[in-house]
């Protein structure tokens, strides 16, 4: 197990430079002026002398490869460099911000997962009938539906309309909720799709018909031998999710005012701050690959005839 871990955590770190080698091309490509931006921030009139001192402090002087290879060296030392703008470490102005986009990353997450597998169940053990055909039509509407859009019409509906809810600011309490079903409703109706298909293919098989010829109730097979065989794919299809929720958080967080790491990067890029955007890229892969890691361990729990070699695969 050990073995394995290491290395896929190897084998990860080619696409971490490879993402972070794209995010300083394409800010660095972009139109305008950090040194610029940074000065007419801080309220300085920028001239031609201060620009100049001032992109020489930045190492804005020096080549692409040079200041991208100097990035990725401190980056190993835990170090990711000053922001442009704030002149303040990288790892700090980001490191405030990670606990909120956790927090409402991992409640999105596990509201879709109990939301998503639960009602995908639901609708598979009544399949065809009334239930199965409109679950379909909800969960084709529903994961169709961009999550700002979802955020925009929820904030109207429970915010000004029933005026039940905080649609603004901070808080593991009422302020949670909106911003926590925005970025849910999108990943659990395409969990509902996959739970259904994957449960109907597994009630197909011998074991099934067998645990039910032997008269065990319709939800002890559901349990017992359908939900568990489907389950490893289901959780496949979660690391993924946990991403997209990810993504999909800078936007949310922005319209909920919710102090995540949205706001930052989305700062970041407006003022073209490179060391926060390499940073937030950088974290971001990150928490992505360490909830991938925990879907690939839990693998073993959830089926025992998976077993994890040393090549990272299965036997």
């Amino acid at each position: 197990m050990t073995r394995y871990l290491a290395e896929r955590l190897l084998a990860v770190v080619p696409t971490l430079l490879a993402l972070t080698l794209v995010a300083f091309v394409l800010t660095t490509a972009a139109r305008g002026d950090p040194a610029l931006e940074a000065l007419q921030q801080a309220g300085d009139t920028p001239t031609p002398e201060t620009l100049a001192v001032y992109r020489k402090q930045l190492g804005l002087d020096q080549p692409f490869p040079v200041r991208y290879a100097r990035w990725v060296q401190g980056a190993v030392q835990g170090d990711l460099g000053k922001s442009y703008l704030s002149r303040r470490p990288v790892a700090r102005v980001i490191g405030e911000r990670v606990r909120a986009t956790l927090i409402l990353g991992t409640s999105a997450l596990a509201l879709s997962t109990v939301v998503g597998v639960g009602l995908g169940t639901l609708f598979a053990m009544r399949r065809d009938t009334w239930l199965d055909q409109a679950g379909r039509l909800f969960t084709l509407v529903f994961a169709s539906v961009p999550s700002f859009w979802m955020a925009i019409a929820l904030i109207v509906l429970f915010g000004e309309k029933l005026r039940l809810l905080p649609v603004a600011g901070f808080g593991v309490d009422r302020h949670l909720v909106l911003p926590t079903v925005a970025l849910a409703l999108g990943p659990s109706a395409s969990l509902m799709r996959l739970t259904r298909a994957r449960m109907l293919e597994v009630m197909g098989q011998d074991h099934v018909r067998t645990a039910r010829a032997k008269g065990l109730g319709g939800g002890v097979v559901a349990r017992r031998h359908v939900l568990r065989n489907a389950a490893v794919p289901i959780a496949s299809i979660l690391g993924l999710r946990f991403g997209h929720i990810l993504a999909g958080a800078i936007i949310v967080e922005s319209i909920f005012a919710w102090p995540g790491m949205g706001s930052v990067v989305l700062t970041a890029i407006s003022g073209r701050d490179l060391p926060v955007i390499g940073g937030y890229v950088l974290i971001a892969r990150l928490l992505f690959i360490g909830a991938n890691l925990v879907v690939d361990v839990s693998y073993v729990l959830l089926d025992p005839r998976i077993r994890l070699g040393a090549r990272g695969g299965t036997a």
